[in-house]
Order: structure tokens, then C-alpha cells, then sequence
């Protein structure tokens, strides 16, 4: 495949392995085992000594190709695909620490990731310092003699703050640490981590590349001795691998992705603007807009906007709840980069678990709305923000 292909060329044609029937479409390897022609054969194939497949928890064909095509997009030279977003995450922290080790991570994270660096890692003897990762200073303060790993999401969910990457990086190779991003919220279209100085990348697949609402999935992409050397053991002997069929339901979505996620931009930037005109609306948080705390940031490092809008109701939780209630076309769920325009009250739902004090921290007010826009007209989706709002208590 071509170094040159662009990414909508690459999302189509990257990595595909064709049988001998020479099928259109990739094939779906729905086996958990593979044969070998002689015992010599399978004892070299386990030695590592010719390449192929030994078991399905180690690879497939079908996963090969979904892993392949995602190392074309980001930019990196291996991957191991994973059953969930949260199995990517879990891997790519643990596969590379010990007890003793400390983690440095932004406070602003998801509510499950959050959880694995504060709760799960400490059970294990890995230490973790929560920070406000927007200040460069506060990552520099945090650093002790054992920081092995730099964990942070940028944009963050739900308030899609933005972290200097370039800037993490920076600090992370003057103690040799590793940064880890998960870059779901960017996309791995508007986003190159790798390129920034990142080592490690994870993506919920269940979100922009499935994009259809069907299946779960994960991928943890770097560099090939990065994950010969810590991935690949973890991932062979506990077993987060994603099945045959998910990954081929992944290859349909990602064929797509560029399509999807360019409408769902376009139409979260005007809605957006439409919601930071309303009476109703004390706050909108997006990366595509000059008024974002981090713009120079953004600019930086970013070639898009998200998907993605956060914005605070002056009501509160009733004021939000009336809003999601009204909406017609848009529904309630507590999924993302969905062809279906999908919103969330993240207190209540993504992040209930954490403590007040802790939402406080991170912006999450009773009021904050998250909308993931879908690819449905945004007039259609404009309209029906403008009749929902009308419902709402001044």
C-alpha cells in the first residue's frame, strides 16, 4: 500500500488481505484455532521463526487487517486491537508498570478511565497523581524519581478541554517516561498524537469507527518495540482481544469515517454557535470556536473542530433534563460519535460516580449537556434544539 495514499483512500484500501476466492469485501475469519501442514511447521510457527496465526486470542486475519489499516491512519508501526475501549486503556497502562511505579494523569477523564489510574492501578501497588492538565507546570510538579507514565485525553470528555500534547511529551522524554492519549474525542482525523511527541495511542473503536451503534472495540497503537516489549505478552496471556466479527464490523465503519466525521463536525461547529446565542445557555464549550480557554492551543495541534459540544443549561439539572426530554430527533444516550445525534447528562450518567467536589474540578456543573452530533441535516437538528428550548423554564 502506498505511503502516499491520503487518509480516505487509505480507510478503504488499507491493510486488506484477500483469500483465494478474491473477495470484495474483507472476509471474516470466525475461527478461534488454525491448522498446520506438519508438526515442524507448527513448532517453527510458535518459535517465531515463520510468520502466521496460532490462536485467535493472539490474532486473526480479520483483526490483522482492522489493526493495519488503523497503524496507516495513525501514523504508527503496530497495534493490537482490543474488545472495548476500556480494555485498550487497561492494556496500555498496566502492560508497562510495576509496583512502585507512579502515573501522572489529567483529572479530566472519562468516569472508567478515571477509575483504572485511581482506584484499580493503586490496588497493584502503581501510584497516581491527579492534575489539571492544562497547565504545563502542574505535570512538571507532579514528576517523582518513579513516573513512568503520562495518561490524558485532549479534547476531554465531557468538557472538551485541550491538553498541550507536544508539551507532555517534552516533559516525558526528559525522565523517559511514556505518554499515553486517548484520542477518541479528536478523531484520528484531526488529531495526530504520535506526531506530537506522543508514545502511545488508544481509541474506543465503539465510537467514531464503528460510528453505527453495532459493536464494542479498542485498539492501542506505537511503536513496534514498544509493543513487542510491553504489549504484546500482557495482551497474548490475559486476553482482551477483540472478536473476529467486530473487527470486520469495525473495517465496514471505518471505510466511512471521513464522511461520517466531516458532517458530524460541520453540523456540531453550527449548532454550537446556535446554542451561544440562546438566552437559556450560560456556557458552550467547543474546540472549533475563538472563544475555547485553549484556541492557541488548538490551533497548534488540532485540524478540525469535534464532533463533539458541551454546553451548560443557566437552569440546572431540571433546565437539563427539560431540554433532553423535548428533543425529537436527537435522543438520549450515553454513547458518542454515533451517525445518530445522541446527548447526555453527564452527572447523572458518564461521570455520576465521581464525587461533587470532583465534578466541580472538572467543570461538570448539574447544568452541563454533552451533544455528540450525528450526520442528520443540521437544519433538522437546529430546529429541534430551537423547539426543545422553548420548553424549558426560563
Amino acid at each position: 500500500m502506498s505511503k502516499t495514499w491520503r487518509p480516505a483512500t487509505q480507510l478503504v484500501h488499507g491493510g486488506t488481505l484477500r483469500s483465494q476466492y478474491g473477495e470484495t469485501s474483507e472476509a471474516i475469519y470466525l475461527t478461534q484455532g488454525f491448522v498446520y501442514e506438519t508438526s515442524e511447521a507448527a513448532e517453527a510457527r510458535f518459535k517465531g521463526e515463520t510468520e502466521g496465526f496460532i490462536y485467535a486470542r493472539y490474532g486473526s486475519p480479520t483483526n490483522d487487517m482492522f489493526e493495519k489499516r488503523m497503524c496507516m491512519l495513525e501514523g504508527a508501526e503496530d497495534a493490537r486491537a482490543t474488545a472495548s475501549g476500556m480494555a485498550a486503556v487497561t492494556a496500555a497502562i498496566l502492560c508497562q508498570l510495576k509496583s512502585g511505579d507512579h502515573i501522572v494523569a489529567a483529572r479530566a477523564l472519562f468516569g472508567s478511565c478515571r477509575w483504572v489510574v485511581e482506584t484499580l492501578a493503586p490496588k497493584y501497588g502503581i501510584d497516581c497523581t491527579l492534575i489539571d492538565g492544562r497547565d504545563l507546570a502542574n505535570w512538571e510538579k507532579a514528576i517523582t524519581p518513579k513516573t513512568k507514565v503520562f495518561f490524558l485525553e485532549s479534547p476531554t470528555n465531557p468538557t472538551l478541554e485541550v491538553i498541550d500534547i507536544a508539551g507532555v511529551a517534552k516533559l516525558a522524554n526528559q525522565i523517559g517516561a511514556k505518554v499515553v492519549v486517548d484520542n477518541v474525542f479528536a478523531t484520528p482525523l484531526f488529531q495526530k498524537p504520535l506526531e506530537l511527541g506522543a508514545h502511545i495511542v488508544v481509541y474506543s473503536a465503539t465510537k467514531h469507527i464503528d460510528g453505527q451503534g453495532r459493536c464494542l472495540g479498542g485498539v492501542v497503537l506505537s511503536d513496534k518495540e514498544w509493543i513487542d516489549e510491553n504489549l504484546h505478552d500482557y495482551f497474548r496471556h490475559t486476553g482482551p482481544a477483540m472478536s473476529p466479527f467486530n473487527a470486520w464490523t469495525l473495517l465496514k465503519g471505518i471505510e466511512t469515517l471521513p464522511l461520517r466525521v466531516r458532517q458530524q463536525t460541520e453540523n456540531a461547529a453550527k449548532i454550537a454557535d446556535f446554542l451561544a446565542e440562546q438566552g437559556k445557555v450560560a456556557k458552550v464549550f467547543y474546540p472549533g470556536r475563538k472563544d475555547h480557554p485553549q484556541a492557541d492551543i488548538i490551533a497548534k495541534q488540532m485540524t478540525g473542530g469535534s464532533t463533539l459540544v458541551a454546553f451548560e443549561m443557566k437552569g440546572g439539572k431540571d433546565a437539563a433534563f427539560a431540554l433532553q426530554n423535548a428533543l425529537e430527533i436527537i435522543k438520549i444516550s450515553n454513547n458518542l460519535g454515533d451517525s445518530k445525534s445522541l446527548i447526555t447528562h453527564p452527572a447523572t450518567t458518564t461521570h455520576k460516580n465521581l464525587t461533587e467536589e470532583a465534578r466541580v474540578e472538572l467543570g461538570i456543573s448539574p447544568g452541563t449537556v454533552r451533544l455528540s452530533a450525528g450526520i442528520e441535516d443540521t437544519d433538522d437538528l437546529i430546529e429541534d434544539f430551537a423547539k426543545a428550548l422553548a420548553k424549558v423554564s426560563a
